[in-house]
């Protein structure tokens, strides 16, 4: 068994697909990471069931008990990811803003996928706002979080064309796959500094 993984947390809101991919890749033994935590805000979180059947530790810390005080609520996920000797945070459909806070406290140690080729179309309605634009290219990025939404610096990037039938449903569906597929490796590229192979050519990944 591999002893020098890294400890990875993921967070997640929902299903967890992004989180599915990089469950399934930390079961690589040369995958430089192990997921040592899947937390959610929401218990019933289907990505908790798809963690728990993976064998992982999983928690839900529901945010609703804590009403407005987003920091309390935070304070508790970071005592979490913390007492799991998380050195590393992959947010995974976490849909809930975060404050500084946590952006602080995991500062250089988090990162996000977002549907978009950023700088562009940060926020939400990503694939109805490309689409509204006229882009012929469009895609997706994992960044490290920083305290401005989807601003933090770029670790890798992946690119669909636009079609000219595209709709926003079938547009999310092609960026999803290649969300999948661009997420392990921006973490591994993150974890060991390693150039993507050339098998990597749909990801532009940056160091």
């Amino acid at each position: 068994m591999t002893t020098d993984k890294t400890p990875v947390a993921l967070m997640i809101s929902g299903r967890g697909s992004n989180a599915t991919a990089l469950v399934r890749a930390a079961a690589d033994p040369a995958f430089p990471a192990r997921i040592c935590l899947v937390l959610s805000n929401n218990p019933q979180a289907p990505g908790l069931e798809m963690a728990r059947a993976a064998g992982l530790p999983t928690l839900a810390i529901d945010h609703r008990p804590f009403g407005k005080d987003r920091a309390a609520h935070e304070q508790a996920l970071h005592a979490a990811l913390t007492e799991a000797g998380a050195q590393a945070v992959c947010l995974a459909g976490y849909m809930r803003l975060l404050t500084p806070f946590l952006t602080q406290a995991w500062a250089g140690r988090m990162l996000n996928i977002h549907p978009s080729l950023l700088p562009s179309f940060p926020g939400l309605h990503t694939h109805e706002r490309a689409l509204d634009a006229g882009v012929r290219v469009h895609g997706c990025t994992v960044h490290l979080v920083t305290e401005g939404m989807d601003e933090g610096p770029i670790l890798g990037q992946a690119a669909v064309p636009v079609l000219a039938d595209d709709t926003a449903d079938l547009l999310s569906a092609r960026v999803l796959e290649q969300e999948h597929l661009l997420y392990p490796r921006a973490l591994r590229h993150f974890l060991t500094r390693q150039p993507a192979s050339a098998s990597t050519a749909s990801a532009l990944l940056v160091a």
